[in-house]
């Protein structure tokens, strides 16, 4: 035989046997863009990680909640990196769900050190860090300066919801197919369920009071989803019970809405090469009732590893790669630095170059930083959480009652009708779990 031959033998034998060798890690993910890009950018990671393949399972938010807790809570095994949020992490790591990424957290080319500290804190149990922040979020108003200007207005820096009010309708060009605000309408705890508790914490209202009873049959709430209806009817767009983060990110994008109170992050897909309104964009605290909160919240979307995978260091490998100085880098390369993943660290936001480039980013972390998942209404409560209360039964209690704010929306229910329905429902869910009487 040839030595040519002989060596293209061994060489494909080799090709073969690395193949075989090769790991294969199963990423669960939302298909926000943020994760998107992570995606299309990933050659980087199988380039750089010859012996691990990549596959993905991109979801919608509420399908992916669903499947995911579903899996790790039955050991199923189908996912060996998740994308979870803050919710999920304590919990899940309290019920030795999660694998703490030690390694990592002592890394110090990682840094962990240099992640913004709240949300360190949020995904840490005694001082274990048991997910990787792949960005971080609060709340804050988006909207048109120029829809903002022709109307006659000033958007102050920090808007009451009286005067967002004012500027929706006033904003709202039926004939243009100009919204004057878009707000999310979809059920799910993580959909209206994290935009309503917010709105409600800045009109006073709370989810729980000091001795676990349900709230929404008070003042605060009712006072709270009449106003959202209100305004959705008035000046939001046709169908808004089925309008998720995605959806009413798409109208922006197209230039039919005038302002939107949503999370932070949404600034840069605003301001993308998706967008018809980029150049028109500019930035608000999320609004107030004049009561001290504002409808802020606090959320971070990570990437954890569910115990028992065994593929736990390939795992950690590409967690270390997305959330790590260097993918920012990467995205900033690719696609500009006003689109990097916010929030998760200091070093970012010392950065001129991006301040320079992302008009949001000072006032996205300022109110990161201010949310306080410790104190989040007027009034004391005994969970911690802004938009949701971190005990495991929220998840039920969240999807369920907002059905019923969504179908209040949609005006298949009253205001009233759909408290009175919530309260009942997290009555009920309370009582079966020994938080109340």
């Amino acid at each position: 035989m040839k030595l040519s031959s002989m060596l293209i033998g061994a060489c494909s034998a080799f090709a073969l046997f690395a193949t075989a060798q090769a790991e294969t890690v199963t990423i669960a993910t939302v298909n926000n863009g943020d994760m998107v890009t992570m995606k299309g950018l990933a050659d980087d990671f199988t380039k750089s990680h010859p012996g691990i393949e990549l596959e993905w399972v991109v979801l919608d938010e509420n399908t992916l909640r669903q499947r995911v807790t579903t899996d790790i809570a039955t050991k199923g095994g189908q996912f060996d990196v998740m994308i979870i949020g803050a919710y999920e992490v304590p919990i899940w790591a309290n019920r030795g769900w999660l694998v703490p990424l030690t390694k990592l957290q002592e890394d110090e080319a990682y840094d962990a050190n240099d992640l913004v500290p709240s949300v360190a804190d949020a995904l840490s149990v005694d001082g274990k860090l048991y997910a990787a922040p792949f960005y971080a979020e609060s709340s804050m108003l988006h909207y048109r300066k120029d829809l903002v200007e022709a109307a006659g207005l000033t958007m102050p820096n920090a808007p009451t919801w009286e005067f967002i009010g004012e500027a929706a309708r006033k904003m709202t060009d039926r004939e243009k197919g100009i919204n004057g605000i878009c707000l999310r309408g979809l059920p799910g705890w993580g959909q209206l369920g994290a935009v309503l508790p917010a709105t409600v914490n800045s009109f006073g209202g709370r989810l729980f009071d000091e001795d676990w009873n349900p709230q929404f049959d008070q003042p605060e709430w009712h006072e709270a989803l009449q106003f959202y209806v209100d305004i959705l009817k008035d000046a939001g767009p046709a169908g808004s019970s089925s309008n998720g983060y995605a959806e009413i990110m798409a109208l922006f994008q197209q230039g039919k809405c005038a302002m939107w109170m949503d999370a932070t992050v949404a600034a840069s897909g605003l301001t993308g090469a998706d967008s018809t309104v980029a150049d028109k964009m500019a930035w608000a605290l999320a609004p107030n009732t004049g009561l001290g909160k504002t409808a802020g919240w606090f959320w971070t979307w990570t990437l954890a590893i569910p115990a028992g995978t065994a593929q736990q260091d390939a795992a950690a490998e590409f967690i270390a790669w997305a959330t790590s100085k260097e993918y920012t880098k990467l995205v900033a390369g690719v696609k500009g630095w006003a689109q990097v993943p916010p929030g998760t660290r200091t070093s970012l936001y010392e950065n001129q170059t991006y301040l320079d480039a992302a008009p949001f980013a000072q006032l996205t972390i300022d109110s990161i930083r201010a949310a306080d998942a410790n104190n989040p209404s007027v009034k004391p409560v005994p969970y911690t959480g802004v938009q949701f209360a971190a005990i495991p039964e929220w998840i039920g209690i969240g999807d369920s009652i907002t059905q019923q704010f969504s179908a209040a929306i949609a005006g298949t229910k009253t205001v009233e009708e759909a408290l009175a329905e919530a309260q009942n429902i997290a009555t009920r869910e309370m009582r079966a779990a020994g938080y109340i009487d």
